[in-house]
């Protein structure tokens, strides 16, 4: 097997549960990954929708995932930038760190993908909590990103 991200929830590219998204209870899904490569020294998770009106829309940025982690457990968001486990929340889409669920606008399936990086060093603490309109992914750099794995799931209004 390979580096992999499952959401007990649902499978891959199966509907979103409600209680997940704005429509619900906006609770973060339990998140698991299995097979992380030896030279794993932290992990970043990315939650985006490539569908959204004008921009790819970052519901999620998480960084600085210890290795030792292997799952984030089903939680209401936590609206606060350094985690008990010490990863790092990144502003996201809707101005503030954290999970936002899905909330497209009402007509058409969104996809969302639930991306999840093992890098081979830490990110720089601060450096990433003010994103700004870029695209988290192209502030990563490409030589510490040892493996990846994607989920995703659809949701409509």
């Amino acid at each position: 097997m390979s580096f992999r991200i499952e959401i007990p929830a649902f499978k891959y590219g199966e509907r979103i549960p409600k209680k997940y998204t704005c429509d619900g209870e906006n609770l973060c899904p339990e998140i698991n990954w299995f097979e992380s490569p030896e030279d794993t020294d932290s992990f970043t998770l990315i939650v985006e929708d490539p569908d959204a009106p004008y921009k790819t829309f970052t519901h999620w940025i998480i960084y600085n995932i210890p290795r030792n982690i292997s799952k984030l457990e089903e939680s209401k968001p936590l609206n606060i930038r350094t985690l008990d486990n010490k990863a790092i929340q990144a502003n996201n889409d809707f101005g503030r760190s954290g999970y936002g669920g899905p909330c497209p606008p009402k007509g058409m399936d969104h996809h969302y993908f639930f991306r999840l990086y093992a890098l081979n060093k830490y990110l720089p603490e601060k450096a990433y909590t003010e994103v700004d309109g870029k695209s988290f992914h192209s502030l990563i750099p490409k030589n510490i990103i040892v493996d990846e794995a994607e989920y995703m799931g659809i949701y409509r209004r």
